[in-house]
């Protein structure tokens, strides 16, 4: 038996919560192999006691089925507070020059996010800070376009980093800088996770006060790649207020709190549609955004009404939270 094949036994094991297995995501550590004898730590960050139990409690079965018996596992669980003081003295941004960075996410597509993100990027700006922004929807990036800046292409310094796109102030990196309209991007899981570092650490984004990172939608590899790999000051979650919306926006945040990433609150976007004089028709439903806000005890950032010209993102309640993060 050798730690290879431990490994792939191991991978049977997922995270709670997640399509992942613990070895991807890098709890087990140690192996040690004498004889018969199978030891391993596993290396645990969660406030739930109850993950930690399952993730031992399937290992143990998984090997014992493998005819590994009494495998010798040391559970080591850390809560966030106890790795809170592990978090670089320049701040919890594992990026050099970013002071913080912020994922925009949605368990749901078409409801927004991207242009959530792209006008977070912009009130932050106008207030005067330093802005960037990277689209980390590597199939369906649409900042390019959302900044008018499509027909831009990055080019390289001499230490051949990216040079983002910037508009208005704002730093960009897109896959839609790269690719054409009609060019789709095909790539398996390990490409796309290597093209999101490449976007995160090979891009000269140089002193920011914020990096806003706009997530593809749902709970999938990319998503899992950020969490495990950037160390986020917390999360937005856009949604529409309509049931369907608020299921999949359930997922996003029950994902982001498994990883013990902050939920900075809520963007609930196509909350009505203006008419006749000021008349307001809830097409989607009225206040469900709100109402999970309140659900989850996080402050509701924006309700957005369709077709509205200026977004007015409540960076107040925003920069309240990230203060006591």
């Amino acid at each position: 038996m050798t730690a290879d094949e431990i490994k792939a036994i191991l991978q049977q094991v997922k995270y709670p919560g997640f399509s992942r297995d613990i070895i991807s995501f890098g709890i087990v550590q140690n192996i040690q192999i004498q004889g018969q004898q199978v030891s391993f730590d596993l290396k645990i960050n969660t406030s739930d006691p109850k993950i930690a139990e399952q993730i031992y409690k399937e290992a143990h079965q998984a090997l014992e089925s493998a005819g590994i018996q009494s495998p010798s596992i040391n559970l080591d669980v850390q809560s966030p507070q106890a790795t809170a003081s592990e978090q670089t003295t320049a701040g919890k941004s594992s990026i050099p020059g970013i002071k913080k960075i912020i994922a925009v996410g949605s368990g749901k597509g078409g409801v927004g996010k991207s242009t959530a993100s792209s006008n977070l990027a912009r009130s932050l700006a106008q207030q005067g800070y330093k802005v960037g922004i990277c689209d980390c929807d590597l199939y369906g990036p649409s900042l390019a376009l959302l900044f008018g800046a499509q027909d831009h292409r990055p080019g390289a310094n001499e230490k051949d980093e990216i040079i983002p796109i910037e508009v208005d102030g704002i730093k960009i990196m897109s896959m839609g800088f790269l690719l054409s309209d009609s060019s789709p991007v095909i790539v398996r899981g390990p490409l796309a996770n290597r093209y999101t570092q490449q976007f995160l650490r090979q891009v000269a984004w140089g002193e920011l006060d914020y990096l806003i990172l706009d997530l593809p939608p749902g709970t999938g590899d990319i998503q899992l790649t950020i969490v495990q790999t950037v160390s986020l000051d917390g999360a937005i979650i856009v949604t529409t207020p309509n049931e369907i919306s608020l299921i999949d926006a359930r997922k996003a945040v029950a994902m982001f709190s498994k990883v013990n990433v902050k939920i900075l609150g809520i963007i609930e976007n196509m909350s009505w549609f203006e008419c006749d004089h000021g008349k307001k028709y809830y097409l989607f439903g009225k206040d469900g955004g709100k109402k999970e806000a309140e659900r989850l005890n996080v402050p509701l950032l924006a309700q957005i009404p369709i077709e509205q010209d200026h977004i007015n993102i409540d960076l107040k309640s925003l920069g309240s939270v990230l203060a006591k993060s």
